[in-house]
């Protein structure tokens, strides 16, 4: 037996059940112990892969299409995770069917970011107890870089609370989402490449190919998708103003705001939380609130919570 704690903890990691992780986080976790808050880089190593294959868009090049579908891809994954992972699994700030709760979900998969169930009862344990040791991506308590990301990568990091989500674990199909969390990724990058490779056969006047679009489609889309996200962990508790005394370093942020489809009001967000609108004021864009809004004129959501007068009251004041 090891004198070292750590050493046993470094063996866990390297044993086949830390390799099934990487595609069922339902495998038997590692027993907790020492060093769990620091980067487990086994399991962080398809993340940091992910970051690496950017660099193959030297070799593959650049086509109008697979940028577009890059953004596209952004844009549709961006608002999965601000609208459903955030404002609806997280803080349950509107209702809708089973079936469209399930499609973003599946959607909120694609963005590598785990499950909806892992993301909800992080976040809802991110607001319980912000700017204190216990919250995992305060820049005040563990500085800039380990809040970005960091965090994300810790053997703790990864657990699932799932004493923070029981109106959400009901749910069958949600929880095997959160299991297999990375096959969803897998099978859209699978997609994106059998794209390209058919429009470099059928349509070989758009100058793409099946390695191009899993490039700019998958690994940059998703990578900028992830690192856009993350600022609002990072940079939106430093740079900002604060409109609301929340005792917290939450800031307003236009540009971050723009960046992450309205996530950038997030002083706003951490005053009243209870809300499907980050943007309190007529002027501050929350493109995110503008899609709910779309999708509950379509019957698709309803009951979207309003700012209450009081909170307008507040910020007036």
């Amino acid at each position: 037996m090891p004198s070292d704690p750590r050493a046993a903890v470094t063996g866990a990691r390297t044993s086949p059940g830390a390799l099934r992780r990487w595609f069922d986080t339902g495998a038997q976790a590692d027993p907790i112990g020492e060093g769990d808050d620091r980067i487990d880089w086994l399991r962080a190593a398809p993340f940091v892969a992910m970051h690496l294959a950017c660099l193959a868009v030297f070799w593959v090049g650049a086509s109008p299409i697979a940028v577009a579908v890059a953004v596209g891809l952004y844009a549709v994954r961006m608002f999965a995770i601000t609208g459903f992972y955030h404002r609806y699994f997280s803080h349950r700030t509107f209702r809708t069917s089973r079936v469209v709760q399930f499609v973003f979900a599946l959607i909120g998969a694609s963005c590598v970011q785990r499950g909806p169930l892992w993301w909800a009862a992080h976040h809802r344990n991110h607001h319980r107890h912000t700017e204190t040791e216990r919250d995992p991506h305060s820049p005040r308590v563990h500085g800039f870089w380990w809040s970005h990301m960091g965090w994300f990568l810790t053997r703790e990091g990864f657990r699932t609370d799932w004493s923070r989500i029981p109106d959400l674990a009901k749910y069958p199909e949600l929880r095997w989402l959160d299991r297999f969390d990375t096959l969803v990724p897998v099978l859209l990058a699978a997609a994106l490449f059998g794209l390209g490779a058919l429009l470099e056969r059928v349509a070989p006047g758009l100058g793409t190919s099946g390695g191009q679009m899993l490039v700019w489609g998958f690994f940059i889309s998703t990578t900028v998708l992830f690192h856009a996200t993350v600022t609002i962990n990072s940079l939106a508790h430093r740079f900002g103003s604060q409109r609301f005394d929340t005792g917290d370093d939450s800031r307003n942020n236009l540009w971050l705001a723009l960046l992450t489809f309205g996530e950038g009001w997030h002083n706003n967000h951490h005053f009243f939380p209870g809300t499907a609108r980050q943007g309190f004021r007529w002027w501050e864009i929350d493109l995110t609130w503008y899609g709910l809004k779309l999708m509950s004129w379509l019957r698709l959501v309803s009951d979207l919570k309003p700012v209450p007068a009081w909170v307008h009251e507040k910020a007036r004041a």
